[in-house]
């Protein structure tokens, strides 16, 4: 007798040890997710059938994985095509950070490294980021945990899953940045702003950013500016439809200048008012406003 099944929304939630994998589980947790701690790559089929059996069914379930799985790259590439073979489609999130907040954030609960071994615990970092390279580059959705609280953390999971349905819908993160400051280790696509004159340099816009009208209009009014949104937004328009067709829910697009306060702010705004004409669910940060 076969026992009717439903297929599960399955998360993979991995990344770098000390980046927050704990707390974004005890986030999806909250949101009702049922949730699996360092489950062996090879179950997770089996997690996905008992999850979606008809009787007591299961229909959204977050799995933590990591490096305590020893063979981890290869079980979990090999467990997600078997979770493709049978039309599970899972979404991987990889929670990411710098080393020095992973070196502060061991340091702070006198822990070693799970592959630190004998050696100092950046040789462990080092050793960890080396074998989720690929996994980190495959995964749906990138989170920068570096200078987050767990409470600013749990925000990010709860913006992108308090109300997932699971459907196909893809989810825009627009981020501005400063150059000055380094660009953001999460973002799937980056555009630079510097071709556009500085407000900076304008004494009485110097003291507003981008998020103020006549910051705004200044930038918006320079040559090649509505130019560069229209012809970004038919690019976006067309990876918005790639993305659907091969499943991609998140995105994160990262704008850029100088120092991050006035060119970005302003063009990323509009970015996202255009991404939302397209019915693309958007959320917008503006990573260094305000730390000069």
């Amino acid at each position: 007798m076969t026992t009717e099944t439903n297929v599960p929304d399955i998360v993979i939630v991995t990344g770098m040890s000390g980046a927050g994998r704990s707390t974004a589980a005890k986030a999806l947790e909250d949101l009702d997710w049922f949730v699996v701690d360092n489950l062996p790559p090879g179950l997770l089929a089996t997690m996905a059938d008992l999850g979606g059996r008809v009787k007591d069914a299961v229909p959204r379930i977050a799995v933590v994985v990591d490096v305590r799985s020893r063979a981890f790259t290869e079980d979990l590439h090999t467990a997600i095509a078997e979770l493709e073979a049978r039309g599970v489609h899972p979404r991987v999130v990889f929670l990411e950070a710098g080393d020095p907040d992973l070196v502060r954030r061991f340091e702070s609960v006198r822990r070693p490294h799970p592959l630190q071994g004998d050696g100092r615990l950046v040789d462990g970092i080092a050793r960890e980021r080396d074998l989720v390279r690929e996994v980190r580059a495959e995964a749906d959705l990138v989170i920068d945990t570096s200078g987050l609280n767990v409470h600013e953390l749990r925000a990010k999971i709860v913006s992108f899953f308090g109300t997932d349905t699971g459907g196909p819908s893809l989810r825009a993160t627009v981020v501005s940045f400063g150059y000055k400051y380094g660009l953001p280790v999460d973002a799937d696509l980056v555009v630079d702003c510097r071709f556009l004159p500085n407000p900076h340099w304008v004494p009485e816009l110097r003291p507003k950013t981008g998020r103020d009208a006549d910051v705004r209009d200044y930038v918006l009014g320079q040559s090649g500016a509505k130019e560069f949104l229209d012809a970004y937004t038919e690019v976006l328009r067309l990876l918005a439809a790639g993305y659907d067709r091969e499943g991609k829910h998140y995105v994160t697009l990262a704008v850029g200048c100088t120092g991050g306060k006035h060119r970005s702010v302003a063009m990323a705004e509009q970015i996202a008012a255009r991404l939302r004409d397209e019915g693309i669910e958007v959320q917008v940060a503006h990573r260094d406003l305000g730390r000069e």
